[in-house]
């Protein structure tokens, strides 16, 4: 697409939009910290949920530092009004301890921003983690004074269905140009008008009136929009949801193969039987060593030879002496008195 003819739709996505909503304009006291935070809130979400969350968050807790130290669960029981609690949640510790955690050291001030030159105003805010690049381009509209378009998820679905942004644009979520289409002293009010519609796009894509509204800009919307509706409900179907390419496509997941599982289960048992094999033999290697050995002649104690021995003498001879013994009682006993 050439960049007059995404400035005229861009010019009539503006036009149309400006019947159907009414720009809001956040409280000007507002300081550069509290604009991010809001900010993490409002990305997608309508703008009376947005307050309502970013007001309870100022009214239960006693500072900033109490909100970065609660843990995300507890921070979404809190912001139940806008429809992704616990993603917005997640931004808003994130930013507070990355903030915490910088260049200010200890501190959640951000205002020195302010004096900074523009450019690299906005390198810092890419340095906080947590900001995503709606919360960011919302700073720098509303904080910073720069001409900077924020685009929340609805937002770019909108745009890819009337034509505006390519489907590699739509999967960066970026839309090159917009702030050349659309001069800065209307930057404020079209950034705001488009939010709502994408908050509202987000929350009931099927919705007649919003369908209205994208057939008013462009009458062939309906199958990009559907595209569009089909990747979203994909996407959030994944388990982990990544942070640096939320509009990337999802990877399809493999369908079960009985055989393969079936041989991969065999293989498992083969393994085990291997395993149980090799335990037997080493615990029968460790029993062979526990045995004593036979004991063999060593050369410190030769054997005894039956020379060695000491003779017995025969009983016969033995008994000899007993014999004269008596033989000689008995001729004493014949002597005459």
């Amino acid at each position: 697409m050439t960049g007059s003819n995404r400035a005229a739709i861009l010019s009539k996505v503006h036009k149309v939009l400006k019947k159907h909503y009414k720009p809001a304009v956040p409280p000007a006291e507002r300081d550069v910290l509290e604009h991010l935070l809001y900010a993490c809130c409002l990305e997608n979400a309508r703008v009376e949920a947005a307050d309502e969350a970013f007001a309870k968050l100022k009214e239960l807790f006693f500072d900033w530092n109490e909100v970065r130290v609660t843990t995300t669960t507890e921070l979404a029981e809190v912001m139940t009004s806008i429809p992704d609690a616990s993603a917005a949640a997640t931004r808003i510790k994130k930013s507070l301890q990355s903030v915490f955690e910088g260049e200010s050291r200890y501190t959640f001030d951000l205002n020195p921003l302010q004096k900074q030159n523009l450019g690299k105003a906005e390198k810092d805010l890419e340095k906080i983690a947590g900001s995503s690049a709606f919360v960011r381009a919302y700073v720098v509209q509303h904080a910073l004074g720069g001409h900077s378009i924020p685009m929340n998820a609805g937002a770019i679905d909108a745009l890819y269905a009337v034509g505006v942004i390519s489907d590699s644009e739509a999967e960066k979520g970026i839309v090159p140009g917009a702030e050349r289409a659309i001069p800065k002293n209307k930057g404020v009010e079209f950034g705001s008008l488009l939010q709502q519609f994408g908050a509202d796009l987000a929350a009931s894509p099927g919705s007649s009136k919003l369908r209205a509204i994208l057939a008013e800009i462009e009458p062939q919307y309906k199958e990009r929009l559907e595209k569009r509706i089909a990747i979203r409900e994909a996407f959030a179907k994944l388990p982990v949801v990544r942070e640096k390419k939320p509009f990337e496509l999802p990877v399809p997941v493999p369908k079960p193969n009985p055989a393969a599982e079936a041989k991969a289960k065999e293989a498992a048992a083969k393994a085990e039987r291997a395993k149980a094999a090799e335990k037997a033999a080493e615990k029968a290697a460790e029993k062979s060593k526990e045995k004593p050995a036979a004991k063999s002649p060593s050369k410190a104690e030769p054997a005894k030879s039956s020379k060695d021995k000491p003779k017995e003498k025969p009983k016969a001879e033995a008994a000899k002496p007993a014999a004269k013994k008596v033989e000689a009682k008995g001729l004493a006993k014949k002597k005459p008195r």
